[in-house]
């Protein structure tokens, strides 16, 4: 039998351009292309991809997903993978809903150290807001300026305020 393609002979490095191409498109996308070979399946397997998976807004997912086992394996292995918006959300549930504001802060600043800016920013604000740590607030302020500097500041203001929209009318062009 004829092969009309030369798809499976696609050096590695190839295949996980395409698979992290594809899942920052959408999840939906992302499963359909594991579902084509075998060799897109183990690719689709790295951190490096589900790192880079677009996750939608909260308001974008219907509520039921976090009672199947399989939605919930997902995003579980897309944080342990260091999926930054995932473990950004993880962070907030741990500061506010749990009230663990030691490990909450703990892990905001871990998540921060991965290059989030909103999170970076998040982390900036409670730093300044803290009343007991004169060193904690200057540390604050040092991140503000250096956020600032980077002209990051209207990329994550926008981001934001696209997050506060219900079905995020406002669209960000520095948030990807």
């Amino acid at each position: 039998m004829k092969r009309f393609s030369n798809t499976l002979y696609l050096p590695h490095d190839i295949w996980v351009a395409i698979t992290v191409k594809i899942a920052s498109n959408s999840i939906k996308d992302l499963c359909s292309l594991r579902m084509t070979c075998n060799a897109a399946r183990e690719v689709g397997d790295e951190d490096i991809v589900h790192t880079s998976i677009s996750i939608p807004a909260l308001h974008a997912m219907r509520w039921w997903w976090y009672r199947d086992p399989d939605a919930i394996r997902f995003f579980n292995r897309c944080m342990e993978s260091g999926h930054p918006k995932l473990l950004f959300r993880e962070t907030l549930r741990e500061l506010y809903m749990r009230c663990n504001h030691v490990i909450g802060l703990e892990m905001l600043q871990n998540v921060a150290s991965k290059g989030h800016e909103a999170v970076k920013y998040a982390l900036s604000m409670m730093l300044l807001l803290r009343r007991d740590d004169k060193e904690a607030k200057k540390n604050g302020i040092e991140l503000f300026h250096a956020l600032d500097a980077a002209g990051l500041l209207t990329c994550v203001k926008q981001g934001a305020l696209g997050f506060c929209q219900f079905r995020g009318h406002l669209k960000s062009k520095c948030l990807k």
